[in-house]
């Protein structure tokens, strides 16, 4: 990924961990709008199908989650995953596969940490872990 999409997928994932971590909640525009530039990214690329099977297929993973938990998962984070699945999918199979596996292992460690600092709030949202695990798997995962 070329540093000036990098960027702006940093800045776009770091809106949604700002609003996530604040509200609870990924919003529709947000999600929307990221969904239409990744898609608008990868027409401009061989690797468009790749992109949507990636997505839908993360998207799948998490809608299930979301079904039979729906407290435990939100439509947001399944709208999210549906881009980052997308984005990660057109960097190869390693990325979507390593982001795809470490979202949950950040929220669950996060989850322990607070469950072991007492903290009362022990919700934890699970945006800013599948953002941090996309870009991480971006940064180390050669192409």
């Amino acid at each position: 990924m070329d540093l000036p999409s990098f960027t702006i997928l940093t800045a776009w994932c770091a809106a949604l961990c700002w609003f996530d971590l604040r509200h609870r909640r990924l919003p529709n525009a947000l999600t929307g709008y990221g969904a239409a530039a990744v898609l608008g990214y990868a027409l401009g690329t061989t690797r468009f199908t790749v992109a949507v099977a990636g997505g839908v297929v993360l998207a799948a993973a998490y809608l299930s989650v979301h079904l039979y938990a729906p407290a435990a998962l939100g439509a947001g984070d399944v709208k999210l995953a549906a881009v980052l699945g997308a984005v990660a999918a057109m960097h190869g199979a390693r990325v979507w596969t390593w982001s795809a596996l470490l979202a949950p292992v950040v929220t669950a460690a996060v989850g322990v940490a607070l469950l072991f600092a007492r903290h009362t709030d022990r919700t934890v949202p699970h945006g800013p872990a599948m953002c941090l695990a996309t870009l991480v798997a971006l940064v180390t995962m050669p192409p």
